[in-house]
Formats: structure tokens, C-alpha cells, sequence
């Protein structure tokens, strides 16, 4: 296992990576960092480049706000214990606190998050296809600067192909927050 998150897996790690995405591209990607002992960001780091694009960390505000526009999404929230899974809207911003300590709330009727944005060390636009179905989910996926997923947030879950509206919604935040020389 890679133990500094913030630098590539080694080669045979990227590898072994790439071999089990390829033997099974609908298998969830936590569930094959678990397997492979590596933090998830690198099985995201290492999935095809026309199927994921990094995004500009650095501008977590702006991109959260993006998200308002989308309407209800799937966000999933998992940690050691659970998965939380919530179908809900972005909007209602507000911060408290300051620096480190500081909380990027999103509170509407169906989503009540408190981020702490100073602990996102990377986002990705990611597309895959679903692990029930096949069918091609699209995602904004955010983590943790040691490398497990903070959260994601879904704007097709399977079940039917995203429609033209999804696609052009997705392909608009991926394009705009791509980190430079991504797209």
C-alpha cells in the first residue's frame, strides 16, 4: 500500500489497479480499494481519462455552488461504519467558524451537510458504469487529503442512461472546474 496519499501509487500498485477496473469496471471503487489495500482516490486516479477528469480543489466553494443548479442528487456519504445515502439539493450555503475550524453548511429541506472544507484534498467529475446495473452513473466525487471519499455526489444513479439535460449539466461543472491540462 502507497502510505503518503498525496503521491502516486507505485507502478505496480497503478497496474494492479488498472487490471482490476478493467476485469471489472462496475465494481464500486471503494470496495476495490478495500481489496487492493490502497486509499480509494488512487483507484479513481488510475480508471481511464475519458472516464474521470480531476477538479480544481482550490475552488470547493465555487463548485459547491455549482451543484445548486443540478436540483435532487444522490449523495453518498460513507465512513468506517456507514454509508449514508441521501437524494436531495444543494443551496442554503452558509459558513461558521473560521480557517481551519471553519463549517460549509448546505441546509435545504432535503440536504443538511456541514463540510469542513479545509480537510477536500481532491475532486474528481467521474464516469462509470453503475455497479448494479451497467448502466453509466455520472458523479461529482470529493476527498479526503488521506485519500478516502469525503462524499459524492450523484446526478444519475443507474437505472436508465443519463439524459441529454444530466450529460450537458455534468459535462458543464466537469469543463469549468477541471484542473488544467485535465480535459
Amino acid at each position: 500500500m502507497n502510505n503518503d496519499v498525496g503521491q502516486p501509487a507505485s507502478l505496480s500498485h497503478c497496474e494492479q489497479i488498472r487490471a482490476a477496473l478493467r476485469d471489472n469496471p462496475r465494481k464500486m471503487t471503494i470496495q476495490l480499494a478495500r481489496e487492493l489495500g490502497v486509499p480509494e482516490v488512487e483507484v479513481i486516479r488510475a480508471m481511464p481519462a475519458d472516464a474521470v477528469t480531476e477538479l480544481d480543489v482550490g475552488r470547493w466553494e465555487e463548485l459547491l455552488r455549482a451543484l445548486e443548479s443540478l436540483g435532487d442528487v444522490h449523495v453518498i456519504v460513507t465512513n468506517g461504519s456507514v454509508t449514508l445515502e441521501a437524494f436531495g439539493r444543494f443551496g442554503n450555503f452558509s459558513c461558521f467558524g473560521e480557517g481551519e475550524g471553519c463549517y460549509f453548511n448546505v441546509q435545504t429541506k432535503s440536504l443538511d451537510m456541514h463540510l469542513r472544507p479545509s480537510t477536500l484534498g481532491s475532486a474528481f467529475a467521474v464516469e462509470k458504469p453503475g455497479h448494479m446495473d451497467g448502466v453509466r452513473t455520472l458523479s461529482i466525487q470529493f476527498y479526503h487529503r488521506e485519500g478516502f471519499a469525503a462524499f459524492k455526489v450523484f446526478l444519475t444513479f443507474g437505472g436508465a442512461a443519463p439524459p441529454p439535460q444530466r450529460i450537458e449539466q455534468f459535462n458543464a461543472i466537469r469543463d469549468r472546474f477541471a484542473v488544467p491540462g485535465e480535459i
